[in-house]
């Protein structure tokens, strides 16, 4: 296995008005060099994969378009290396409609290439093709072979601008559909792709961020690559376009340090694609997928957008972070009224924004009148997922989430009452608004208290002692650190999720900061999160790669399985999570009500958070991470760089940025903070 290595800061490649510099290395995530660049009109993210699967990737935040050209499988791993780093370029296709794209040159150490097969279409075709192996069979084109090149270019389906991939053999020779080396066992190549979806406008660092942002160059130049005055970028390469939740907490995090017109980018972004009962969608689909799309339907070949509402817990958050900027921050409150009086269409803002109340409220009443679990809000009818732990396994089989329904419904009634109070919702409230307002206070009291009471568990010290020491042994970590922290003590946690009979689905998580953020948690419930995050694992979350997201060393073992280091939402590192449970952790270090003891909980919590941050800046701005023990301490592995990984982490991530607003608690803090 190649080793995990950064061979350059990602500072250099993610540079916003200039390319990265001839020849220099590029980032390295495990298996993958990533090149990223924009300027201009043109930006691209380069994704050159080594390994016994090589594969060259170039996704376009323009439609979220790509191209790709896997290649068959090799005996010997092979490791590529970028000898011209990528540097944008205009062309024309054959009706002289303009192509934006990048060239660059590169090199493997293999005796063959063989060409498996190129995809040049949407983004989320070329996912479903590296997850899958299958992809639609009109967006295939057969390659056009002249001399040393190979080229594939195509119209979109709709007849619009299309796609272009041309690799030039600079080092060896074509032969049958394959590249053979050159008598030193080296191929290099020059590649061009290119994509005729329209531009993004591109934010400029002087209009992103606040002179209070953190001095993290590659976090700033990773969110500028994902930041565009029509919207944020999830995640690049696999999700260079709109996500509701995404967006929403990115935004909720980083507020401090965003621009106000970076704020209402996303606000607006997510206003003006609710549902007609104002539900947020949680991703869209635009360029030649939403064509894809249109024609399934047996409608015409439009792009007109399409979104998914699958996900239950986007609706809930946009009113807290709505809540956040238009009324707690002075910058956004000033701007309230103008921000909300904005139409889009038809529609203002305002009256998006009540729709979403609605939908809310609606949900949300069934519980608040009788708190039964079987009136709390679970995943839609036939979906394994519904909210952040959006795999098939991420809630380990549970039906109602902890996260949605004992923290961010709640939040979302609280707060559509302060929103109501500072009277940014008359203009857009009918008179039936206005008695659903009247109660919403008393909602968010009922489901404050009663919900997370139905996911709270103990667990006995023997039994948990003996639970814990097993799993430990089984998964090869030290039990002596973490046996140590729980002591003789009952293991108390909230269950990640609710079963489809009411019963608790038995994992330890990391979703303990939406309540710190965004909930109104007693003494009580901080300490038990506090605790939670900062125990080691596997009695609590912290490793020494990372706070985890999941720890399922009380679960039954076909459970513990389904939570493994190389599942997506298993026992690994999501770089946002630490910086949720950081913000948290701030805000209940602010208080000035809890007891001492729970201050030193909370202090405690924050000083072995901020040691898991500095213990992994390296690969802060990547989605996630996994982990080895090499010589009895954690290490970090790059997550789908080993073959059972369930996929792999974008190199650049909307929401691994938000560590621009975080600070570093600090001696002498008032209230509850460090002293």
């Amino acid at each position: 296995m190649i080793p995990t290595r950064v061979l350059a800061p990602l500072a250099l490649l993610l540079q916003a008005g200039a390319a990265p510099p001839a020849g220099a290395p590029v980032f390295q995530e495990g298996l993958n060099l990533n090149a990223f660049v924009q300027q201009g009109d043109v930006a691209a993210h380069v994704l050159l994969r080594s390994g016994s699967d090589p594969r060259l990737i170039v996704a376009f935040p323009a439609g979220n378009s790509g191209t790709a050209l896997w290649f068959g499988k090799i005996a010997r791993p092979a490791q590529w290396t970028v000898t011209t780093a990528p540097v944008p370029v205009h062309e024309a296709d054959a009706q002289g409609r303009p192509l934006r794209g990048v060239r660059l040159a590169a090199q493997i150490g293999t005796p063959r290439l063989d060409l498996k097969q190129a995809v040049l279409s949407s983004v989320r075709v070329l996912r479903d093709y590296q997850a899958l192996g299958q992809t639609p069979g009109q967006v295939l084109v057969a390659p056009q072979i002249s001399g040393q090149s190979v080229t594939w270019q195509r119209d979109r389906l709709d007849s619009k601008a299309g796609y272009r991939l041309a690799v030039t053999v600079t080092h060896g020779r074509l032969a049958d559909g394959a590249i053979l080396a050159g008598a030193d066992g080296r191929i290099a190549l020059e590649i061009t792709a290119l994509s005729g979806d329209p531009a993004l406008t591109p934010y400029t660092p002087q209009t992103l961020l606040t002179p209070q942002a953190a001095a993290d160059p590659a976090a700033r130049r990773a969110l500028q690559f994902l930041s565009y005055h029509e919207k944020f970028l999830a995640g690049s390469w696999r999700f260079n376009t709109y996500f509701g939740r995404d967006t929403l907490m990115s935004v909720r995090l980083l507020m401090p340090v965003l621009s106000p017109a970076a704020v209402e980018t996303g606000l607006r972004s997510v206003l003006t694609r609710l549902s007609g009962d104002g539900n947020v969608a949680h991703e869209e689909d635009i360029g030649e997928f939403a064509v894809l799309d249109h024609l399934k339907a047996g409608e015409g070949p439009s792009d007109a957008p399409t979104y998914n509402y699958a996900m239950i817990d986007s609706a809930f958050l946009l009113a807290p972070v709505a809540r956040a900027w238009l009324v707690d921050d002075p910058r956004g409150a000033a701007r309230a009224a103008t921000f909300l009086a904005e139409r889009t269409g038809d529609t203002a803002l305002g009256a998006a924004l009540m729709a979403n109340l609605r939908h809310v409220v609606r949900a949300a009443e069934p519980f608040a009148r009788d708190t039964r679990w079987q009136n709390l809000i679970a995943l839609k009818p036939g979906m394994d997922a519904g909210e952040w732990r959006d795999s098939n396994d991420g809630l380990g089989g549970g039906r109602y989430p902890y996260d949605v329904n004992a923290v961010l419904v709640p939040a979302a009634l609280e707060a559509a009452a302060a929103m109501a109070r500072a009277g940014l919702l008359d203009a857009y409230a009918a008179p039936e608004d206005r008695a659903m307002l009247a109660r919403v206070e008393t909602m968010a009291k009922v489901w404050h208290e009663a919900a997370p009471r139905l996911f709270l568990q103990s667990v006995d010290a023997p039994t948990a002692r003996a639970r814990i020491g097993a799993y430990a042994r089984a998964q090869g970590v030290p039990a002596a650190p973490a046996l140590a922290a729980l002591g003789q003590q009952p293991l108390r946690y909230h269950a990640i999720a609710l079963d489809g009979a009411g019963q608790p689905v038995p994992i330890l998580h990391s979703d303990e900061g939406f309540a710190l953020l965004m909930g109104s948690p007693d003494a009580d419930q901080v300490r038990l999160a506090a605790d939670t995050m900062a125990r080691p694992f596997p009695a609590g979350l912290m490793t020494g790669a990372g706070m985890v997201v999941a720890d399922p060393a009380l679960a039954p073992a076909p459970l513990q399985a389904r939570f493994g280091r190389n599942a997506y939402h298993g026992t690994v590192v999501w770089s946002w999570h630490q910086a949720l449970a950081a913000a948290g952790l701030a805000r209940q270090a602010a208080r000035a009500d809890l007891p001492a003891p729970v201050c030193a909980r909370v202090r405690a919590a924050q000083g072995a958070l901020w040691r898991a941050i500095d213990a992994t800046r390296a690969v802060q701005s990547s989605e996630l991470w996994s982990w080895s023990m090499a010589g009895g301490r954690y290490k970090v592995e790059a997550f789908g760089a080993r073959g059972g990984d369930a996929d792999e982490s974008n190199a650049a991530q909307l929401w691994s940025t938000v560590y621009l607003a975080l600070k570093r608690p600090t001696p002498g803090a008032t209230g509850c903070g460090p002293r």
